[in-house]
């Protein structure tokens, strides 16, 4: 073991963490005050529920051998998980600490959806569907990826932080999540809701700081890969919020600063599966392409298809993972990481057909199994509350406290 990448790594896990509360405080502040607990209540319940369920099964099915599809039960109830290294994963620190960075992605997964169906699920229900969708969607898809031999990984497919596990998986779903909840009463697409532009920029700055943890922790290890990932990973981003603006101030006459940390969220997303293989010119482009793609995308949910995707969970996550996928098949290098494979702007056609394929498979899987879940769950409780819930906010009724003391 090396004492720097276990120090390294203690960080990028714990910056990670930092993440959901991010995006708790990010998708908090663009919503009415009578529904901001139970908006951020959302995000932070699963860190309880998605870290147990985690711990019981969730890293075995993942990361113990099993088949192409899922996972075994080598690591059940964290089972042979100790301080010794674990030599397929992060050969440098203990196997305790790659179980623990691996935890903080598939808690933040199913908090990213949360923003579709701001001010209209119930919390009950909420708890149901986002447990049997990290079993049923987060765990196979990051077993195809990123476990022992997962298709996905054996057709040479490359996602270096999660385009496809964690941001095609949420993005798809909040889009299936809006379309079966329904639109919020009185939704507007032009009206801005947001309750606190500090509260999403303040989300939106937790988020950036801990996206270095995300995709240069995705590293497992303090070295040279690390700080190129953070470099892309930094551009990608600056890129993105600078585009997103200018089409902010052309298209909408005014650059708003929610518009800014959005399109910043954009270009991290994009650049998180082609981090760690891509060249710093080429951050630059898909900062670039992330933005226009996601911004024209938001405006068609909410403009042209009417759907209430409240904080653009699917234009961000969903067609910026994708957009970060595809263009990772284009981009990818040998010289930037000789452990990847080049892209087919320099001959990898191998590369982005794995890509693509897994891409597609990804969406048509999530979709489907998201929409079940929710059908299921509909079954045994009401998802959505009631109008006159939905009129009095969220805070209220379903857990009876308010954002700030009204004297």
């Amino acid at each position: 073991m090396i004492p720097a990448d276990i120090a390294w790594m203690l960080m990028a896990t714990a910056l990670v963490l930092l993440m959901t509360p991010g995006v708790a405080f990010f998708y908090g502040g663009m919503v009415p005050v009578r529904s901001v607990i139970s908006t951020k209540f959302q995000s932070f319940a699963c860190m309880g529920v998605v870290g147990l369920i985690w711990a019981v099964c969730g890293y075995s099915l993942v990361f113990s051998e099993g088949n192409i599809f899922i996972g075994g039960f080598d690591y059940l109830m964290l089972s042979n998980v100790g301080v010794d290294p674990n030599a397929s994963y992060g050969p440098t620190i203990p196997h305790v600490l790659f179980m623990l960075f691996q935890a903080t992605f598939a808690i933040i997964t199913p908090a990213l959806i949360t923003g579709a169906v701001a001010e209209r699920v119930r919390f009950k229900a909420w708890l149901i569907i986002m447990a049997l969708w990290s079993l049923c969607v987060y765990v196979p898809v990051a077993h195809w990826v990123w476990g022992p031999g997962g298709w996905i990984a054996k057709m040479g497919g490359l996602d270096f932080a999660g385009g496809l596990v964690v941001h095609m998986t949420s993005g798809f779903a909040a889009l299936v999540a809006a379309i079966m909840l329904g639109n919020r009463a009185g939704f507007k697409p032009e009206e801005n809701n947001s309750f606190s532009v500090l509260m999403v920029w303040l989300g939106a700055t937790f988020l950036w700081f801990g996206w270095f943890g995300f995709n240069a922790g995705s590293a497992l290890g303090a070295n040279g890969l690390a700080a190129y990932a953070a470099g892309t990973t930094f551009f990608a981003a600056a890129t993105s919020m600078t585009i997103w603006m200018i089409c902010d101030w052309v298209i909408g006459g005014k650059p708003t600063a929610v518009g800014a940390a959005v399109g910043a969220v954009a270009g991290l997303v994009a650049i998180t599966p082609a981090a760690g293989y891509v060249s710093l010119q080429a951050a630059l482009i898909i900062g670039v392409v992330a933005a226009v793609g996601c911004y024209f995308a938001a405006r068609l949910v909410k403009h042209t298809l009417k759907t209430d995707d409240t904080v653009d969970v699917f234009a961000c996550h969903g067609v910026g993972g994708m957009i970060g996928t595809i263009l990772t098949a284009v981009f990818a290098s040998t010289a930037i990481n000789p452990a990847g494979a080049d892209g087919l702007l320099f001959g990898g056609v191998d590369l982005f057909r794995a890509n693509v394929i897994g891409a597609l498979v990804v969406v048509g899987y999530t979709g489907v199994v998201t929409a079940v879940i929710f059908k299921l769950v509909g079954l045994i409780t009401p998802v959505r509350v009631s109008q006159s819930e939905e009129k009095s906010g969220l805070d209220m009724t379903q857990h009876g406290e308010r954002a700030f003391a009204l004297r």
